[in-house]
């Protein structure tokens, strides 16, 4: 492989784990929020 095909490759390799790395880090160092689940209650007409 060339020179430009693994500079192209590192950059490529070392961008998706840095971004990976810092997606996980972001989830584990957040404060506590609070959990909610949001959801809504199916009406049809026949069950009223």
């Amino acid at each position: 492989m060339t020179l430009g095909g693994w500079i192209i490759m590192l950059v490529s390799v070392g961008s998706v784990s840095g971004l990976f790395i810092w997606c996980v880090c972001k989830v584990l160092t957040t404060p506590s929020e609070q959990e909610s689940i949001h959801g809504f209650e199916i009406e049809t007409p026949d069950t009223k």
